[in-house]
């Protein structure tokens, strides 16, 4: 009887062992819809239709401009705006929001709410950090490895625009809570308007007139072990270049669009990118929809442990 006693009881703890481990599995969307989604036809309902399809846990949303509460409403999320206290959720001029079919916990602003802020997100009863992010896109060129500047030059240039002077008000508020992801795991996701350093190695040097770029506003990022959870998961920028910012007619192709992470406790496990030019149709799950924004979608799916 013992000997059964004792089996049983192993079994019990390898299989609670096991649950445990595979933790709680959840999606992030991040997405700038442009203008509230309202420059084409139906673009705040298509928004909803397309967010509908790829159905993400949570959505960290760029250019929200008054449209978020309404789509946050037709699918039954929860709706964060990043703005001040009492500001109105419908507020045309606030840029940055969270949804999130997850509870919320409290409220992570930052000075500059236009650029940065966060809600902590009550996953299964563990807090996450989740922030949405948009940086000026100045200094911008279409195709930069043509400005006939070095290395050296290219950084010196990043750093000439409003971007830069964005990233070092804010740089404070990313170092404290990367510091606490230990803790509490943190989600960093939206529009950079920059290209990453990790798509401008030495493997794709061929695409960049023999250039190999440390682009600044996402190697400061990996400085503080915010992990970049497409590239992570699709390593090789020439099979996978995982295009969000693409003119029609234009060689100004490029990634900037993201959505970074860190914390032990915190691991991702696919990424995938959606592209299309805007106000033409997007396929996905055997239907069309008109898309509304300029920009691509980037959904990371992590597990929470």
């Amino acid at each position: 009887m013992r000997p059964f006693l004792f089996l049983v009881s192993f079994l019990f703890l390898f299989t609670s062992c096991k649950a445990q481990k595979q933790g709680s599995t959840f999606s992030v969307m991040a997405w700038n819809i442009l203008h509230g989604a309202n420059d084409i036809e139906s673009g705040p309902e298509n928004a909803i239709r397309i967010i509908k399809e790829i159905d993400p846990d949570i959505i960290v949303m760029v250019e929200t401009y008054g449209s978020g509460k309404t789509i946050a409403g037709a699918l039954g999320y929860n709706f964060h705006l990043i703005a001040s206290e009492g500001t109105a959720l419908d507020d045309t001029k606030v840029n940055l929001s969270i949804m999130s079919k997850y509870p919320f916990g409290k409220r992570i602003d930052t000075e500059h709410p236009f650029y940065l802020g966060g809600r902590e997100i009550l996953i299964d009863n563990q807090k996450v950090r989740v922030f949405s992010n948009w940086f000026h896109y100045l200094p911008w060129n279409d195709e930069p490895e043509k400005m006939g500047k070095t290395v050296k030059e290219l950084l010196a240039w990043e750093r000439t625009g409003s971007k830069y002077e964005m990233i070092q008000k804010v740089l404070p508020y990313i170092k404290k809570y990367a510091a606490q992801a230990d803790s509490i795991p943190m989600i960093f996701g939206g529009d950079m308007n920059a290209p990453s350093h990790l798509d401008w190695g030495a493997e794709t040097k061929d695409l960049h007139n023999g250039l190999v770029v440390p682009w600044y506003s996402t190697k400061v990022l990996e400085g503080l072990k915010l992990r970049d959870s497409y590239r992570e998961q699709n390593p090789d920028p020439n099979t996978h270049p995982g295009i969000t910012w693409h003119t029609k007619g234009k060689n100004d192709s490029h990634r900037i669009d993201y959505i970074f992470y860190r914390g032990p406790q915190l691991k991702a496990i696919t990424s995938e990118s959606y592209k299309v030019f805007f106000n033409e149709p997007l396929s996905i799950n055997g239907k069309e929809i008109m898309y509304p924004s300029d920009h691509g979608i980037v959904v990371t799916t992590f597990e929470l442990y």
